[in-house]
């Protein structure tokens, strides 16, 4: 079927599509309301359907001749530990972590918090949790006591599950205390917290309601997998915010499962039996759907990784861990490819493995900026696809869909529509504009299967923050164009676009022309404060490692070529006349820059560094320079 025909048949009649689309998961009771509307005003999908999502992701594929395949490989280069799992291993594993959680007295309904580093137990908690009907919420291991707070008093959980400490390429993260002082500090406390100690750090276990984990595990009996309805959740995966309350997504069953299922071929031309890297964390949602979910769901072979992309040892990590696990494709953040890139600029250490098993390099998380997409396209000479996605979707709003049709690829832009992603470019009035122009981009109501329905205990806030904006629509808080082709290019969100003299323009068309120098590995354009002409732009650079050495006087020539590409490009209007030089880039732990950070520290005024910063130390350098 080609891609336009696909398309259309999902606009044209969402409910026959996707209830055909439903067909390709095992329900206990198939559906007869595909999409129906709640008593709030909201659409949902398969509502009557009932499953169970830890079934369908491995009992239906022991079931069904998968039993002795490989379902989970688990690579750490951090602890240089290695295991596997096989379907009916990994089975058994989930049963009786259900059934330990279901003695502590979880039940169908019951949130779980789930604190835990890229370790099995990780998956496992995840899918135990779905095997019972509870609803578990990830949260990034390591994350400050303050914001696990927060998410504590708001999920109210009856177990909370982690691990005596995380793991990284310098430190060791020592959890308990985390946890413990996010307890005293919330209103709500865990009836238990259960402690996988691990031997890097043994984590004290004084407080009442501690567990040992594997003491807890040997007195369970395996639990069976609980029916749930379509609309019942699965699980909520708070966004961070550095201020108010994070807002808790939610995600459905059926919807889901659906949808995970799917995208496997439609997307990412995946094989059961295939091998699917997703190299991301389960604390986010790529973790989610594309480390736990939809590779089961679908019968292949997924990676969990404990290191990073450089440093684990060297910017070399990728390309051991598809060369020894014959991985098919490997999905990760643009940042991540920009640290290969910056450490090996030739990529002369994926000559060091045979990687001729990689079939597609898939990028999101963030906009895959033009540079960096030539840069991996002509360095690896495979197909590299970029697609958006938000965490309030759980999978791709746009892609080049390769299990359909392979579009012709287009430097930054992320192709098109996924089927079911109704898309329109909207102005300030919400008027649809046409070809080139930029806007906010809405999806069209209702929103594919997958996407939340709700905000966890605020469906008010769930209107005010996507609905009402647009009438209609879901607001993304993206801005973008679709070209006269069709094709949508992402220019960030429309918080980054900033208004120099009266002129609207984008921070991430800056960033695309910085980041073509030879010279520059990444960057960030962020919009500081003029008195004159409102906001002018300023930009952050990490130079690519050289054997030549970095000086005052070689820093103030590429600022000058810098200055003189974004004028050539885009006018002297952009007023593009600053750049500082700095090692690395402050980032969040999912890799996202910490633009709105940025623009605090240089305009001096008042700001909450987020606890989900990877290197507090890149903004002390930041400070020092300004």
């Amino acid at each position: 079927m080609s891609y336009q025909k696909e398309y259309q048949s999902s606009i044209e009649d969402p409910a026959g599509f996707w209830g055909d689309k439903a067909k390709l998961i095992d329900w206990y009771k198939f559906p007869k309301n595909v999409l129906s509307t709640d008593e709030q005003g909201v659409e949902r999908w398969f509502a009557d359907g009932e499953l169970n999502t830890s079934y369908l992701a491995l009992d239906y594929h022991v079931e069904n001749g998968r039993a002795k395949q490989l379902a989970l490989i688990y690579d750490s280069p951090v602890t240089d530990s290695k295991q596997t799992y096989t379907y009916r291993e990994l089975r058994d594993e989930v049963a009786l972590c259900a059934g330990m959680l279901k003695q502590l007295g979880v039940d169908k309904g019951d949130r779980v918090i789930i604190y835990l580093p890229m370790i099995p137990e990780a998956a496992i908690s995840m899918l135990a949790c779905a095997r019972l009907g509870a609803i578990h919420s990830v949260v990034f291991g390591g994350f400050a006591p303050p914001e696990l707070a927060v998410r504590l008093d708001d999920s109210t959980p009856k177990v909370l599950l982690t691990a005596s400490c995380g793991i990284e390429a310098k430190r060791i993260i020592e959890y308990k205390p985390l946890i413990d002082e996010a307890i005293s500090l919330a209103n709500h406390k865990p009836q238990n917290v259960v402690v996988l100690q691990r031997e890097q750090s043994v984590a004290s276990m004084d407080n009442e309601g501690d567990l040992d984990w594997a003491e807890s595990l040997n007195q369970a009996t395996s639990a069976d997998c609980v029916p749930v309805l379509g609309t019942d959740l699965l699980y909520i995966l708070y966004t961070s915010g550095t201020t108010g309350k994070p807002k808790g997504v939610v995600r459905e069953n059926g919807g889901h499962a659906v949808a995970m299922k799917y995208s496997m071929k439609a997307i990412y031309d995946m094989e059961p039996g295939d091998v699917f890297w997703a190299a991301s964390d389960v604390g986010w949602v790529v973790g989610h759907s594309y480390v736990v979910y939809a590779p089961l769901l679908y019968g292949c072979t997924t990676i969990m990784y404990e290191g990073k992309p450089v440093m684990t040892p060297d910017a070399g990590a990728f390309w051991r861990v598809i060369a020894d696990y014959n991985v098919q494709a490997i999905f990760s953040a643009p940042t991540a490819f920009r640290a290969i890139k910056k450490e090996d600029p030739a990529g002369e250490l994926a000559k060091l493995y045979d990687i001729t098993c990689l079939k597609t390099i898939f990028a999101a998380g963030e906009r895959l900026d033009p540079p960096t997409y030539e840069w991996l396209s002509e360095t690896y000479k495979l197909p590299i696809i970029d697609h958006w996605w938000q965490t309030e979707t759980g999978w791709a709003i746009a892609s080049n869909l390769f299990g359909i049709e392979r579009m012709p690829a287009k430097p930054g832009s992320s192709t098109m529509p996924v089927p079911g992603f109704n898309i329109d470019i909207l102005d300030d009035e919400g008027n649809v504009l046409g070809p080139n122009e930029q806007g906010f981009i809405g999806i069209k109501l209702p929103l594919p299967p997958s996407c939340l329905t709700s905000i966890w205990g605020d469906t008010e806030r769930y209107k005010e923050s996507y609905l009402e904006q647009f009438p209609g629509y879901f607001a993304t808080g993206d801005g973008g164009y679709f070209d006269e082709d069709g094709y949508l290019y992402i220019m960030g969100r429309v918080d980054d676009v900033i208004n120099v003299a009266g002129h609207r323009l984008s921070t991430g068309e800056m960033e695309e022309i910085v980041g073509k120098h030879p010279m520059v590995a990444e960057c960030a354009v962020i919009g500081r404060s003029d008195e004159l002409k409102g906001q002018m732009p300023m930009g952050f650079v990490v130079i690519k490692n050289t054997s030549a050495t970095s000086t005052d006087e070689t820093n103030s020539e590429i600022v000058n070529e810098l200055v003189q590409m974004v004028r050539e490009e885009i006018g002297a209007v952009a007023a593009f006349k600053e750049a500082l030089i700095v090692s690395r880039l402050p980032k969040t732990r999912s890799g996202k820059i910490l633009r709105k950070t940025l623009r605090a520290m240089v305009d001096g005024t008042e700001h909450t560094v987020p606890s989900t910063i990877e290197d507090p130390a890149a903004l002390d350098e930041i400070k020092a320079l300004l």
